[in-house]
């Protein structure tokens, strides 16, 4: 007989209970953030660099390159991190992105620093879902928009670590030693993710591992999993996890999760890389073009912090629909050539709207997707709106080969309208879904729910 006593009863979950695995995720998403923004603050050195070659439209095409390993690397992890498990992938996408940032360091021509882009782009696009699902998992489910937004301020913190870097180290000794900061995650984050992160419970009970599986959701104070929460292993149902996306209480809201994504994440990465360059060519100095990544993730941080306060009140869509159409205001106001202090308050403000409509469109999909498909979920809903990040630098390399960077301006703000738009519509699409007649589905692509039904 096992008595009482030799079970100790777990630790409430709460905030703090996910304290660690927020911490380690932090830091992780703190170098995804630094080595996204790195291209952007380099630029203008990188431009005005004749070894390398690079011009503004080549410029463009790499980081839409950055952005299309992006696109596979969020699309491929999201379809195998139930399967080989969270940590590994985790740290592999780390690894990559790490590698890159030293094949662009040591690059002498514009096609083998578009290589190294690509490489780094594998790896941030993985690591972003994986980070998401891991905290979303571990988090009370009251606070999944606050923890969100806590997690993504580590990205707008290593934008700002990039900036910084691009403001010091450029001018000083080159831009290839800010890239080669950018190898410090493999060097940091890889040896503290391997010893104290610990894998998913649900993963692991996949996997059969049900000792482990109790062990670590006791001990972080989380339900045990149960074969409704477990995602599936294997090809097989890694498609059916895809198909599932598209039952009848989802298969409308799905694709409008998709086009906010879209629009969010074409914004987020046409600014992030094209901002400097496009403030320059509006009259502003060099100095003060790059000071406008540093103000703008600056925002980042703080709308980060309010959005997930203010959607654990009111609720994600609402927050992410009001944002996209301030960051559009935002944007527009960026067209005039305001005076500085004006213009460094305007770009302050369209930061704190700017990074968190997009990250509440994550959070929105706690909404939609029960837990053995969230990890599918978020890994198409960023996989798909990678298509929009490699877009937006596209677009931003585009207007400014062409002196039209009001249209870069006017462009972006649209995309601010349409995500609103899309965003809005999803409760209406998800209460739509579930009213339909639910046919029978068969057995091997049936997902029991739990009674409580969706997490709010």
């Amino acid at each position: 007989m096992t008595s009482k006593s030799a079970s100790p009863a777990p630790p409430p979950h709460t905030l703090r209970s996910v304290l660690p695995v927020l911490a380690l995720c932090w830091l992780a998403v703190f170098f995804d953030g630094m080595d996204v923004n790195i291209y952007g603050a380099v630029m203008p050195h990188m431009l005005d660099d004749e070894g390398l070659g690079l011009t503004p439209a080549s410029a463009g095409t790499i980081g839409s390159w950055t952005t299309f390993g992006m696109l596979i690397g969020a699309l491929t992890t999201g379809n195998i991190t139930d399967w080989l498990g969270r940590r590994p992938v985790l740290v592999a996408s780390v690894t990559l992105f790490s590698v890159g940032s030293a094949v662009c360091a040591l690059a002498g021509d514009p096609a083998l620093f578009g290589t190294g882009r690509f490489i780094a782009g594998l790896g941030l696009g993985g690591l972003m879902p994986l980070c998401l699902a891991m905290v979303m998992e571990f988090a009370p489910p009251r606070r999944a928009a606050l923890i969100t937004g806590i997690l993504m301020t580590s990205y707008h913190a290593g934008g700002m670590a990039a900036t910084g870097l691009g403001l010091t180290l450029a001018p000083s000794i080159g831009w290839r030693w800010v890239f080669w900061a950018g190898v410090l995650p493999v060097v940091i984050a890889v040896p503290l993710l391997l010893k104290l992160l610990p894998e998913s419970p649900g993963v692991l009970f996949a996997r059969g591992d049900l000792a482990r599986a109790h062990q670590v959701a006791d001990r972080y104070g989380l339900p045990r999993p149960t074969a409704a929460e477990a995602p599936e292993g294997g090809a097989k149902a890694r498609f059916a996890a895809v198909l599932a996306l598209f039952r009848p209480e989802s298969r409308w809201a799905t694709p409008l999760l998709w086009l906010a994504s879209f629009c969010g994440l074409l914004l987020v990465y046409g600014v992030s890389t094209w901002l400097p360059q496009m403030m320059r060519a509006s009259g502003y100095g060099l100095s003060s073009s790059v000071s406008f990544l540093l103000v703008i993730n600056a925002g980042g941080v703080v709308g980060m912090l309010i959005a997930g306060r203010t959607a654990d009140r009111f609720g994600a869509v609402k927050v992410s629909a009001i944002w996209f159409v301030l960051t559009a205001i935002g944007v527009l106001l960026l067209k005039s050539h305001l005076p500085l202090g004006i213009t460094y308050v305007v770009v302050a403000l369209t930061g704190i709207f700017l990074f968190s409509a997009q990250v509440m469109v994550y959070a929105a999909t706690n909404t939609v997707y029960p837990a053995g498909e969230r990890a599918a979920g978020l890994g198409w809903v960023t996989g798909v709106g990678r298509t929009g990040a490699v877009l937006g630098p596209w677009l931003g390399g585009a207007f400014v080969a062409n002196q039209n960077e009001g249209w870069g301006f006017t462009t972006f703000a649209l995309a601010g309208l349409l995500g609103a738009f899309a965003i809005v519509l999803v409760p209406l699409a998800a209460r739509t879904g579930r009213r339909s007649p639910v046919p029978e589905p068969s057995p091997a692509l049936r997902t029991p729910r739990s009674g409580a039904g969706d997490p709010a």
